[in-house]
């Protein structure tokens, strides 16, 4: 019963916001009224109030309810897609329609991809657990959290979302033709996009390869170290941050230069949490030898040769 609760609330959620668009786009900025005109004259302003009051506010009240901040991890996956879709109907938008098809078409595709991804992690249950960072900091901060929640959960993610999504407004603000850069900016999507699917699906393999071995009572392998996890400890991070940084290649070919501030701080989110992941990993005695070695041996992101073969790992299974 909870997961049909969980999937009704991540499907009606965000109505509010879309219904006030429409009604938006429908009367236009010809109404006398002085709300559409400001919401016509400033698309980034009105993308902020409709995540600040639908996303960090409603999202934050539901988790509050619920004791769990997992709609936002859902949505991470949906939100670049509805941000685009905003930004190509907007009337401020000016674009090269060859261009805007393209970063809707690519943004699709990624949220496809991560969005089966989590639900395949999920085991396509609705809201079955939160991330595991908010429950190490809703368990470490207890009677805080639920204060600390909204700026450490919502108001963050706005900030990080609106950031990585600079490219894709600032694409349907110039009409410049398509050119050579687009095309590059297209393949480094594309790559990025194919390399995380990748790496997630070998993920995925061998996390469930060690349940099925753990269930009937056999050794289990304690670190993935073949495929692309053969030559970066992170690929799927690695992937994740070429989809990204495309985005700002789109958006620098067209003068927008500046976006790239997004991407560089969700970089330097995400190198945070490989921190945080390896400290978990290594703190877990099982493969504590094992991953130390995996990690003298193996680059942390960008695929390379193994940095040290003469190592010799001894991989004890469990």
């Amino acid at each position: 019963m909870g997961n049909v609760k969980n999937a009704a609330v991540a499907f009606i959620v965000l109505w509010p916001s879309i219904i006030f668009y429409i009604a938006f786009l429908n009367v236009g900025s010809s109404s006398s009224w002085e709300i559409w005109k400001w919401c016509s004259a400033h698309p980034i302003s009105l993308l902020n109030i409709l995540f600040f009051f639908n996303v960090d506010i409603i999202f934050w009240i539901i988790s509050l309810l619920q004791k769990s901040t997992w709609l936002i991890d859902l949505y991470w996956t949906v939100l670049p897609v509805m941000m685009a879709c905003y930004c190509a109907t907007h009337p401020y938008s000016q674009t090269n329609i060859w261009r805007s098809r393209v970063v809707i078409f690519l943004t699709i595709v990624w949220s496809i991809r991560l969005t089966h991804s989590y639900f395949r992690r999920e085991e396509w249950q609705w809201g079955a657990r939160e991330d595991w960072r908010f429950a190490d900091l809703r368990k470490r901060y207890a009677k805080h959290w639920w204060w600390m929640s909204f700026f450490a959960v919502y108001v963050s993610q706005q900030i990080f979302l609106v950031g990585i999504c600079l490219p894709i407004f600032e694409v349907h603000n110039s009409q410049q033709p398509w050119n050579a850069w687009d095309y590059f900016a297209t393949l480094v999507c594309t790559t990025g996009i194919v390399f995380a699917y990748f790496a997630d699906t070998q993920l995925y393999n061998f996390v469930w390869k060690n349940k099925m071995l753990r269930d009937l009572g056999a050794p289990t392998e304690p670190i993935l170290d073949t495929g692309l996890w053969g030559i970066s400890r992170h690929p799927n991070y690695f992937g994740e941050q070429l989809w990204w940084w495309g985005l700002v290649i789109f958006a620098g070919n067209v003068g927008k230069g500046y976006t790239f501030i997004g991407s560089a701080l969700n970089s330097c989110c995400l190198a945070y949490v490989t921190v945080l992941v390896e400290r978990k990993l290594v703190g877990q005695k099982y493969r504590a030898k094992e991953y130390e070695e995996y990690q003298m041996m193996t680059s942390v992101w960008i695929p390379w040769f193994k940095l040290r073969q003469n190592i010799h790992k001894d991989k004890k299974k469990h």
